[in-house]
């Protein structure tokens, strides 16, 4: 976890995606707290400093950690910005506790419910693949961790500078850690999986609520892994809808100066005072 800001400013969340860990939040950070906003990007159950835990890779664990750190930093409430499958995380903490959470940005993350429908999941082979057992977690490891990297110039946009070296060190340093890969890959492997049970079922049904609080989508126009959308009647609170022309998968790394000054503006646009604890 990386902290910037006062304690007593209204608290930003930063939840990062698949590959990545609170790391991918760098530009970001100084960038909020000078703004007059608490920022922490959080590790995900299973990523960087995280539990590494056998389980709890299901949103409804997921959003309790979430929901638990919000705590654990004497807050009440938070804005979650969420990327990839910190989106989906992030989406369903809205749902499922939607008390402790002020404002949602979903970066490169469709609504959950949208997610699987047709030519919503570009990267939909990809994730075919890492519902195998054991062979994906074997090909993460193996030659130092250029899949890692592969993946990362693969949904970004064609020509861009992204990932540069230190990125594609880090990120292919954090996810050699075992059990690091099986437990980034079991985020995709209960979504698929989840379907046919009732684990899945149960989620579905909740996620029909609508979300109720200011949303802000922010899509790269050359996504190589899911494709814009916004949410439609899947929320009753104020949208915001953007779609960056130069960016692909990771547009607060492609282009953080851009993405920054959406975020800002967002925030002073949509932000009520923030509710601390006593």
């Amino acid at each position: 976890m990386a902290e910037c800001g006062a304690a007593d400013d209204p608290l930003v969340l930063f939840l990062h995606g698949f590959p990545e860990f609170w790391w991918a939040w760098r530009h970001q950070l100084p960038v909020v707290a000078a703004a007059g906003y608490r920022a922490v990007a959080m590790d995900l159950r299973g990523y960087g400093a995280s539990d590494k835990t056998p389980r709890g890779y299901d949103p409804f664990t997921v959003s309790a950690d979430v929901s638990g750190v919000i705590r654990s930093l004497g807050a009440t409430d938070a804005v979650l910005v969420g990327h990839g499958w910190g989106g989906f995380v992030a989406w369903s903490a809205a749902v499922l506790a939607p008390k402790q959470v002020r404002a949602l940005a979903a970066v490169s993350a469709p609504h959950p419910l949208q997610l699987m429908r047709s030519g919503q999941l570009r990267s939909m082979a990809q994730v075919g693949w890492f519902q195998l057992p054991v062979l994906p977690e074997r090909r993460l490891l193996a030659h130092d961790g250029i899949h890692i990297e592969q993946l990362l110039r693969a949904w970004s946009a064609p020509g861009g500078t992204f990932p540069d070296a230190e990125a594609s060190r880090r990120y292919r340093a954090a996810l050699q850690v075992w059990p690091a890969p099986h437990c980034a890959l079991e985020y995709h492997r209960w979504f698929v999986r989840s379907r046919l049970r009732a684990d899945g079922r149960r989620y579905s049904a909740r996620m029909h609520t609508p979300v109720a609080v200011p949303v802000l989508q922010v899509h790269g126009a050359q996504d190589g892994a899911v494709s814009a959308t916004t949410p439609g009647g899947l929320l009753t609170g104020p949208l915001r809808s953007e779609v960056l022309t130069t960016s692909g998968h990771f547009p607060h790394e492609e282009t953080p100066d851009l993405f920054n000054a959406l975020l800002l503006k967002w925030l002073a646009e949509s932000q009520a005072p923030s509710r601390t604890s006593a």
